[in-house]
């Protein structure tokens, strides 16, 4: 199998299923690709850049087949259909919303997904300036909803703090009881896809409140 900086990204996310973000070296991808670690540096320079790479192919995934909204589709459910779609991908490896955040994508589908997005959202009435910031907004939550959805999981912890009678210890009730009924109820409740569809039609909601 030739070596090259797609292939390593797909070995790196194979990994995290093992190791994790904080386990993944660039000595186990390349043990597990069977060279010698130098060999990668001629196709990605550090691990950084191994999680650009990561994170390109994971972004790949979620705009696969990706179109402009069809005809009479509210520019809403267009959307949140982009969102949904991201976080069902970093769904798909652990901790592939960390691996996401922060990462540089110099690949095409970043600018053509952005152009599609910009367009809906400026065909829908929005100021450039608006569907910009409306754009981040949205990717920016939906990648740290994923990394606190990913993170409790508990899988950096020998017991998973989230459950529900750890969190039961974690707020007194009778001192704090909006907090202990917000933790219980709504931030750790076990729907997060119900959980991560109202943050979305908050959003929404907000952005639709600055068209003119």
């Amino acid at each position: 199998m030739g070596i090259n900086p797609d292939v390593i990204a797909r070995t790196g996310l194979e990994l995290l299923a093992e190791t994790g973000l904080d386990g993944l070296t660039m000595r186990l991808v390349a043990d597990r690709l069977g060279v010698r670690a130098p060999t990668l540096y001629w196709h990605v320079k550090n691990k950084q850049h191994l999680l650009d790479a990561m994170a390109e192919v994971m972004f790949a995934e979620a705009v696969d087949g990706l179109e402009a909204p069809r005809r009479a589709e509210p520019w809403q459910d267009w959307v949140a259909g982009r969102a949904r779609n991201l976080r069902r991908v970093l769904l798909r490896y652990r901790d592939g919303a960390r691996v996401f955040a922060g990462t540089n994508l110099s690949g095409p589908d970043l600018p053509r997904a952005m152009e599609l997005t910009l367009r809906t959202l400026v065909d829908a009435g929005f100021t450039l300036p608006d569907a910009a910031r409306g754009f981040a907004t949205l990717l920016h939550f939906t990648v740290g909803y994923t990394i606190e959805e990913q993170a409790r999981r508990g899988e950096a912890y020998d017991t998973n703090p989230y459950r529900p009678e750890g969190l039961a210890e974690s707020f007194d009730a009778a001192r704090h009881p909006l907090a202990a009924r917000a933790a219980t109820e709504v931030f750790f409740r076990s729907d997060p896809d119900a959980d991560f569809d109202d943050g979305l039609r908050m959003l929404l909601t907000g952005m639709a409140a600055r068209l003119p």
